[in-house]
């Protein structure tokens, strides 16, 4: 869906860009048989992320992530279990000049399948990479999260931060 359909595009074209808004959506961790992770590089910024986005209205977050992966990837994932919630208090900014702080469900794509697509009207385009072997341009996101995600493979609860 175009982003001026979406819940958050229609109530940016009734607030405008000035007040902060608070974001509720959901990010995916998707690897491959060889370990690798999938990262798309988003459109607005250029940087490499993991596949993300805002939850609409009716949604579940588990339904936002599934929504978000194939979305950006054309993947479609069919399990997935949240390990992490992050409620920070630091406000973001997009290249628009709206301003939100966000609130986003973090899930491991347990089960998936498909064929990835690269470029679609939310990313620049989409690639497995090894951890060791990620591209320059990568959203300050990526590793805390994959650490997050090693503690809990690891047998650490839920993170909630």
């Amino acid at each position: 869906m175009p982003w001026e359909d979406s819940y958050l595009g229609r109530l940016r074209a009734i607030t405008g860009a000035e007040p902060v808004l608070m974001t509720i959506g959901a990010r995916a961790v998707l690897r491959d048989d060889a370990g690798r992770v999938l990262l798309i590089q988003r459109n607005d910024n250029a940087r490499w992320a993991f596949p993300a986005g805002t939850m609409e209205l009716g949604q579940t977050l588990t339904d936002c992530a599934i929504r978000e992966v194939y979305e950006e990837t054309g993947l479609t994932a069919h399990a997935v279990t949240p390990f992490a919630l992050d409620s920070g208090e630091a406000l973001h900014t997009n290249v628009f000049g709206a301003t939100y702080q966000h609130v986003a469900l973090t899930v491991r794509v347990d089960s998936w399948s498909g064929d990835l697509v690269r470029v679609t009207d939310e990313t620049l385009d989409a690639a497995f990479f090894a951890v060791d072997e990620f591209p320059e341009d990568l959203s300050g996101s990526v590793r805390p999260i994959l650490e997050r995600l090693a503690r809990f493979e690891a047998g650490d609860p839920f993170t909630l931060a």
